[in-house]
């Protein structure tokens, strides 16, 4: 079950998802150097609109594609806070895919499948190149940055978005579970 997880603040505290209990949440790795990065606007957005109706917007760093992610976890924060306005709690730094990966993380991925990205998105084709020429994982590996996980009130995994899903698509859905 989801709440058994725990995690690290980005000041390397450790915390429980049993705290999440009853929030309905969106769980995404994020990078600042990403040409996805522009999303934390729209995600605060949607956190201000959202949050007193019980969304919970948690926000994993993560260096694994790219480089992305450079930085400490208060140097991420700064600039996320600076940029962007973020309200919405951001943790340590974390990797997604792999032997290191956050067991959270681990968990959302062998439990919600790849289905590809939007082929609307002008990052789509560059996602794809990048991805065929990159190791090969899991098939339902975290497959970018801005990968999104859209947990129910219960603790049940209701959705997996990828970076090129629209952010109106994630807010939607977000609406219906609320």
């Amino acid at each position: 079950m989801i709440y058994d997880f725990k995690f690290n603040d980005r000041k390397g505290n450790e915390l429980s998802m049993e705290q999440f209990k009853g929030k309905v949440l969106l769980i995404v790795n994020t990078a600042t150097g990403c040409g996805f990065t522009p999303q934390y606007e729209e995600l605060q957005s949607i956190y201000s609109e959202l949050h007193e109706k019980g969304l919970e917007i948690l926000d994993f760093p993560c260096d694994q594609f790219g480089h992305q992610a450079p930085g400490t976890n208060e140097e991420i924060h700064t600039f996320c806070k600076g940029r962007f306005g973020i309200e919405f709690p951001q943790y340590g730094k974390i990797d997604v895919n792999g032997d290191n990966a956050l067991p959270l993380f681990k968990y959302l991925t062998d439990n919600t499948k790849f289905e590809g990205f939007e082929d609307a998105n002008p990052f789509t084709k560059i996602l794809m190149s990048v991805i065929s020429k990159g190791k090969k994982g899991h098939e339902n590996d975290v497959k970018w940055n801005f990968t999104k996980f859209l947990i129910d009130r219960e603790g049940n995994i209701v959705k997996r978005f990828e970076p090129t899903a629209s952010l109106e698509k994630v807010k939607s859905s977000i609406c219906e579970i609320l």
